[in-house]
């Protein structure tokens, strides 16, 4: 179980919404030796099985429906990576990992699980267009929270992906979650529990998403 030792995430759309350059991120998939040996150089051991575990999750998974790979992907990360604060492991209030930074430090927080598992799926051939990475409010917790959303269709009521509740539920039974707003690589939207929101900008004018754009390009 992991601990539950949240950082305080902003809600104002207005500072987020501060950059217009579109920056497409790409997968950071490409494993080869020459980087798993620089992983272990840099981390551990540990970081480059887990690395290298991640990449037979992939390589095993191609095949799979959606409900499968949701399930697959979501006990993946939530079993092989700790809950840990950004302050405790990269001693900053707010930093949103690249999946191969995630998983090479072997913890992170509640940003860094969903989009691990964002970039997994959209690597595996889920539709990005059902995929919503959603800010929340955790209301047992009186924070903010963020998880994945996977929407079947635009009118469906989305499943959950999250580390606090480690099964995949429909948003509506996650009465403890109250949507803000969601995001992918294609735009920004006003959540809600039913339906996917109302589109209100790009995704690419999130700072911290830009900068994560950079670093993925950067460890290819």
């Amino acid at each position: 179980m992991f601990t539950l030792h949240f950082h305080k995430l902003r809600f104002s759309l207005t500072a987020l919404l501060c950059l217009i350059i579109s920056v497409p991120i790409v997968a950071e998939l490409n494993i080869t030796e020459v980087l798993l040996k620089k992983i272990e150089a840099k981390y551990s051991a540990s970081a480059r099985q887990r690395v290298e575990l991640w990449q037979e999750l992939i390589d095993s998974s191609q095949n799979l429906t959606d409900a499968e790979k949701l399930e697959k992907v979501n006990q993946f990360f939530n079993s092989k990576v700790m809950f840990v604060s950004d302050m405790a492991v990269w001693n900053k209030e707010d930093y949103w990992a690249t999946p191969l930074e995630f998983l090479s430090k072997g913890a992170g927080d509640c940003e860094d699980y969903s989009i691990a598992k964002y970039f997994t799926l959209k690597e595996l051939g889920v539709d990005e267009q059902k995929l919503r990475i959603t800010y929340v409010k955790a209301v047992n917790l009186n924070q903010a929270h963020m998880v994945l959303t996977y929407f079947e269709n635009k009118r469906a009521i989305p499943l959950v992906l999250d580390n606090l509740d480690i099964e995949i539920k429909p948003a509506n039974l996650r009465k403890d979650l109250i949507p803000v707003y969601s995001f992918n690589g294609d735009g920004l939207w006003l959540a809600k529990a039913r339906g996917d929101g109302n589109r209100v900008g790009n995704a690419s004018r999130l700072s911290l998403w830009e900068e994560l754009a950079a670093r993925m390009v950067l460890n290819k």
